[in-house]
């Protein structure tokens, strides 16, 4: 299996492409400039040589050409980056990641995208693309550190069944975590705004605390 992350080259994307790779997955790390996408990939290379990882840098539409995709960018470009390349994306299961965040004053604010959710903003641009919201709540620090284990549940919402399994299937992929149906995309609000929280608890506390659910076992 194939992974592509458009806008691989920023922290989330790089977190979650070192990850994946070092379980052994096929990773193509994607930007808008191909230089910057090898040169991030030989970066993540060099820093865990031990983990022979399966990374590659590429160009965001080499990206697309991968079994299944994540979007990784800023928030504020994650559907026009999807609307870019919504021909590419038609039929594939498409991860959106992106939490709609800013800094006020000393704390950060969840913000209300125009539709609601950066993951429906997503999916209104690439209509033909299967899209779920996922990794909202995973630290990208803590993703990132392949020496550190995670331990954490990653909630999962789509209007699709096909990328609801298929995304929980590669969060349960990846040690530590565990993939929850959250429900459709109307969730998707509430599960990125709350990012602002857990963030706002770990700058205060001064932890890399995530989500885990209690009373659910599946």
């Amino acid at each position: 299996m194939t992974i592509g992350i458009l806008g691989g080259t920023g922290p989330a994307g790089k977190a979650l492409a070192a990850r994946l790779s070092s379980l052994g997955m096929e990773v193509r790390l994607g930007s808008r400039q191909a230089e910057r996408a090898t040169e991030v990939a030989a970066t993540l290379k060099d820093r865990w040589p031990d983990r022979r990882l399966t990374l590659t840098g590429v160009v965001n539409e080499e990206a697309c050409d991968s079994d299944l995709v994540v979007i990784a960018t800023p928030w504020d470009g994650a559907a026009t980056t999807a609307a870019r390349l919504s021909g590419r994306l038609a039929g594939k299961v498409v991860i959106s990641m992106a939490n709609a965040l800013a800094k006020v004053g000393d704390e950060l604010q969840a913000l209300v995208p125009p539709r609601g959710s950066v993951t429906v903003a997503v999916q209104q641009a690439a209509p033909e693309a299967l899209v779920a919201g996922a990794f909202h709540h995973v630290p990208a620090r803590g993703l990132g550190d392949l020496d550190e284990p995670l331990d954490a549940d990653v909630l999962v919402c789509s209007d699709h069944e096909r990328a609801t399994t298929a995304t929980i299937e590669l969060v349960d992929a990846i040690p530590g975590l565990r993939g929850v149906d959250a429900g459709t995309l109307s969730a998707a609000a509430a599960i990125e705004a709350f990012t602002a929280v857990l963030i706002g608890i770990n700058l205060k506390h001064r932890v890399h605390s995530s989500i885990r659910l209690t009373g659910f076992d599946r």
